[in-house]
């Protein structure tokens, strides 16, 4: 296997501050479908032997820039070897055509970065686990749910990018007619990209913000298109996945078998996140007819909303001490 040559950025474009406690350099690995991914790696400084490791990843349609590297690089603060990747074909990482997503490869990022860790000479391959944020963190479920080295997994404001693509927001297009219609635009877009020769991209956060858009609308505008959250190679802070690229959730259903999961979870969600439900079900879902439940946990942060767990949201509403406890516990 050969990891293709990437242009990776050396300078620190993070949205966040880069600390003074830990090493930071890029890296690449290589998943089974032979796409080359770029990660940032956080190690702290002075770390001596082999140490527990912490792949990261999401939002869907942002980069590690935000905050899948405000993540990865504080869990390396607090003594994890840690990398927060780039999925395929979106960021720095490889993969063609540009601003595609699918439930089989966007887990198998995941799985084939456990890949990477296990044969890392800084890393103890039995103390491996994973975060996902947002619609990575149905990914990571979903991973944790085949990949039996995982041995704790963290879930932030996740999202079922199954359920939402299928059923829209809040299960509003739950019909086979909604869905009809759904499938049928993106088929005509297909012709279309294909007699251009290039893929229409869909748009991603929309600005400038209407007056009248959904609160939830707003909370996504306040990250990706501010200062706050900007980046410019994010999918959500730009122009979005391509109107084809997310076709195969439609029918392609993520978190199968959750209350097979032996391995330790840990979903935390905003109380007031209009996301909030799909860590409730997925929860339920894990546990319900389950052997495996002393592991598993649901931590809703009170007042938060969606975006507060990408950055904190200006209230430190990232609970990091708890995630520090709970990897310390089952890594």
């Amino acid at each position: 296997m050969k990891t293709a040559e990437l242009v990776l950025t050396q300078d620190w474009d993070k949205t966040f501050p880069k600390s003074d406690r830990v090493d930071h350099s890029k890296v690449t690995f290589i998943n089974r479908y032979g796409i080359t991914l770029a990660a940032d790696m956080y190690v702290p400084k002075n770390a001596e032997g082999r140490l527990p490791a912490i792949a990261v990843s999401g939002p869907f349609g942002a980069v590690k820039e935000q905050c899948s590297g405000l993540y990865a690089q504080t869990m390396a603060e607090r003594g994890f070897l840690t990398i927060a990747f780039d999925p395929s074909f979106t960021g720095e990482s490889g993969g063609q055509p540009r601003y595609m997503a699918s439930p089989d490869i966007n887990t198998e990022d995941f799985m084939a970065a456990v890949d990477f860790l296990s044969l890392h000479d800084k890393v103890d391959p039995d103390r491996i686990g994973i975060i996902g944020i947002c619609g990575w963190g149905g990914m990571a479920i979903n991973t944790a749910a085949l990949d039996t080295r995982i041995k704790a997994t963290v879930a932030s404001t996740m999202y079922d990018m199954s359920r939402v693509n299928a059923k829209g927001y809040f299960d509003s297009e739950n019909n086979e007619e909604a869905r009809y219609k759904l499938k049928a635009a993106i088929n005509a877009q297909r012709l279309e990209d294909y007699k251009n020769g290039s893929y229409k991209r869909a748009g991603g956060v929309i600005d400038p913000l209407p007056d009248d858009a959904p609160f939830f609308v707003k909370d996504y505008h306040d990250y990706y298109k501010t200062d706050r959250g900007h980046h410019p190679r994010s999918l959500n802070s730009n122009d979005g996945w391509n109107m084809v690229g997310c076709q195969s959730f439609i029918n392609q259903p993520i978190l199968q078998y959750l209350n097979e999961i032996r391995s330790a979870v840990l979903i935390i969600h905003g109380e007031k996140a209009h996301s909030c439900y799909f860590s409730k079900d997925a929860y339920e879902s894990m546990t319900k007819d389950s052997k495996y439940t002393e592991n598993k946990e649901l931590l809703i942060i009170p007042d938060a909303v969606h975006t507060d767990l990408y950055d904190g949201g200006g209230k430190n509403a990232i609970p990091f001490d708890k995630l520090e406890a709970f990897f310390r516990e089952y890594l």
